[in-house]
């Protein structure tokens, strides 16, 4: 238009036929749309910013529902034009972790394993396992099937084990998303159990519950194959006694581990003065 208007002298009328631009849309004062929009920029950042994996209907219902009048219309070409319609992939990073140094603690229930792990019935349905181990003599404590394991369900499960033998000062755990529950931390820090995560792709530095993992899969989950979940639990359960009571176990002397704990009750004579 300033070109039409100054360099060939042409009336505005004329100009503005000319582009295809009507003489009102020539007048009316241009807007900032940045500084127009920045209210609703700031509504929908602080919406995205409450959970990074809410979309926009999603994004504009908390906005309405907490009283901004803005229209679906309005926020979502602001919501395009600030990308935020554009898959986001970017992860949730882990806390740092401390290396610690793995050692066999020295008495039963001071520091218990947990792991995850995943199998399939015969059909291909697949499901999950959850076991539980003492690190001072191997006992297995718990082999936990089914097709969905919560924190919900760990947590039952611990209680199981806490009415039957007690809990343990410490969990040794992987980064799992059941494992850094909001759940399953208060319930461990309400019984004062310290958590003591093991670096993100470190599995060595849970080595004796990783171990054990490798065995329960070579002697149950890769030698039999599961009709039905109850079927898995039945067969685990009777793999899990044979395991405590007669399974010998080379890092325990060659003994079980529950031989290896009743062992450890009886105390050594040898070293009692004689009575004269």
């Amino acid at each position: 238009m300033a070109y039409l208007t100054k360099a060939h002298q042409l009336p505005i009328t004329r100009a503005c036929a000319g582009v295809g631009l009507s003489r009102a849309a020539y007048y009316r004062p241009r807007i900032d749309r940045s500084e127009k929009d920045a209210p609703v920029v700031a509504v929908l950042n602080e919406a995205v910013s409450r959970n990074g994996r809410w979309g926009f209907w999603l994004s504009y219902d908390w906005l309405r529902t907490a009283g901004y009048p803005f229209n679906h219309k309005r926020c979502w070409r602001v919501y395009c034009q600030m990308g935020l319609n554009l898959p986001r992939r970017k992860k949730r990073r882990l806390p740092p972790v401390v290396r610690q140094a793995l050692e066999a603690p020295g008495r039963p229930n001071e520091i218990w394993a947990l792991d995850f792990m995943q199998d399939a019935l015969f059909t291909g349905r697949a499901f999950r396992i959850l076991t539980i181990i003492d690190e001072n003599n191997r006992e297995v404590l718990a082999i936990e099937l089914d097709t969905s394991l919560t924190s919900g369900r760990l947590i039952r499960v611990l209680e199981q084990l806490r009415d039957e033998r007690g809990l343990p000062g410490a969990f040794r755990i992987d980064n799992g998303p059941e494992l850094r529950s909001q759940a399953f931390g208060d319930w461990c820090a309400a019984h004062n159990i310290a958590l003591r995560y093991i670096q993100p792709r470190k599995p060595q530095q849970n080595a004796f519950i990783e171990r054990f993992n490798r065995t329960y899969r070579h002697e149950v989950l890769d030698y039999y194959l599961f009709d039905n979940l109850q079927q898995a639990r039945l067969i685990s359960q009777g793999w899990m006694r044979l395991y405590n009571e007669e399974r010998p176990h080379r890092a325990l002397g060659k003994m079980p581990p529950l031989r290896y704990m009743q062992q450890l009750a009886i105390p050594d004579i040898s070293s009692y003065p004689l009575s004269t």
